[in-house]
C-alpha cells in the first residue's frame, strides 16, 4: 500500500514498528527526519509504503523525492519477528518500482542484512556516514578553550526571531549537502516542537550583525548522549577556526548538562570536518551506508 499521508493510527503503528526494530538492531532504521515526516499531513515529495501480512504491519518504507538532481531517497524497516520471509525484498522492490527504478537507499548501521538486500536489488554503495563519539566529563580528555575569530560573538537562538536568518545561514553552509541544506521552515518547526528542543543549547555566531555560524546541540536523555546535532559556517567565514570554536562551545554545554558521551554524524568524504572532530578526540562508533541504482 502506497500513501501520500498516514492516519494518526497508521503513524503510531509505524513508530512502534521502528522502535521494536531499534531495540533488536541497536540502531534506528528510519532517520529523525523520516520519523518527523510520518505525521502532520501530506508533504511534498514524500510517500509511505506499508507492507502487511494477514492484516499485520510487517514493514514500512519511506520515499523522499525532493532533490531536484539526485534520485529519490528511501529508508525501510521490517519487524524483527517477521524477518527471513522475503518481506525485505518485497518492500525494497516496491520502493524501487515507486521511484521509477532510480533510487538511493539508506542502510543505517551498515547491517549485513541491509547490505545483502542492496546487493539483491542491484544497488551499489556510494556514500558512508560515520557516527563519531567521545567521552565527556572529569575522566575524559579536557575540551579546548573556544578561540573565536576576531569580531565574532556567540549567543543562543531565539525561536521565531531567528528562524529566517538561521534557515538562510543553514542553506548557505550546506549548499552541497543533500539533506541538511534543504531544511525548510516546516522542518525547523517540527524540530522546535519536539520535547528535546532547548534553545539554550542552540548557539549562533554573529559578526557585524550577520549570522555566520551555528552549533545546534541535542540531548538524548534516555540514552545519556549529547549530540553535536549540526555545526554550520557560512562559506565566507570558513577557514578561520569558527567551526572548531563553535563545536567546543557546544561540547562544553553538553558536558555541563551532565552528558557522559558526545556523538555526531559526518560524511566519510569530508576530510576537513573529520580532522576537526578527530582532533577533538572523536572516534568512529558506527557507520551508515547509502546505496543507489547505477543510472
Amino acid at each position: 500500500m502506497t500513501l501520500d499521508e498516514l492516519t494518526e493510527e497508521q503513524a503510531a503503528a509505524v513508530l512502534t514498528l521502528i522502535e521494536e526494530a531499534a531495540r533488536t538492531d541497536g540502531t534506528t532504521a528510519v532517520s529523525e527526519q523520516g520519523r518527523l515526516q510520518l505525521r502532520g499531513g501530506p508533504r511534498e515529495g514524500i510517500r509511505h509504503l506499508l507492507l502487511t501480512d494477514g492484516g499485520r504491519l510487517c514493514g514500512y518504507g519511506q520515499l523522499e523525492d525532493t532533490d531536484p538532481v539526485e534520485a529519490p531517497a528511501a529508508e525501510l524497516v521490517i519487524h524483527p519477528a517477521l524477518r527471513g520471509r522475503g518481506h525485505g525484498r518485497a518492500l525494497g522492490q516496491a520502493l524501487l518500482a515507486a521511484s521509477g527504478k532510480r533510487i538511493r537507499v539508506w542502510a543505517h548501521g551498515g547491517k549485513s542484512a541491509a547490505r545483502h538486500l542492496a546487493q539483491v536489488l542491484g544497488l551499489t554503495l556510494f556514500r558512508e556516514l560515520r557516527q563519531l563519539r567521545r567521552p565527556l566529563g572529569a575522566q575524559a580528555a579536557p575540551l579546548p578553550d573556544p578561540a573565536l575569530p576576531a569580531g565574532v560573538t556567540v549567543r543562543t537562538f531565539v525561536p521565531g526571531a531567528d528562524d529566517a536568518a538561521w534557515l538562510a545561514a543553514n542553506a548557505a553552509a550546506f549548499a552541497h549537502h543533500p539533506e541538511q541544506g534543504a531544511l525548510t521552515q516546516r522542518d525547523l518547526d517540527d524540530r522546535i516542537s519536539q520535547p528535546w528542543f532547548d534553545p539554550k543549547g542552540f548557539f549562533l555566531a554573529e559578526r557585524d550583525g550577520e549570522l555566520v555560524g551555528f552549533h545546534w546541540t541535542k540531548i538524548h536523555s534516555a540514552e545519556r548522549l549529547g549530540e553535536v546535532y549540526v555545526v554550520g559556517v557560512r562559506p565566507g567565514a570558513q577557514g578561520g577556526g569558527l567551526g572548531k570554536a563553535l563545536t567546543a562551545i557546544g561540547l562544553r554545554h553538553l558536558e555541563a548538562a551532565g552528558m557522559p558521551t558526545a556523538m555526531l554524524y559526518v560524511d566519510a568524504d569530508n576530510p576537513a570536518a573529520l580532522a576537526v572532530y578527530e582532533g577533538l578526540g572523536f572516534t568512529t562508533h558506527e557507520v551508515d551506508l547509502m546505496y543507489r541504482t547505477e543510472s
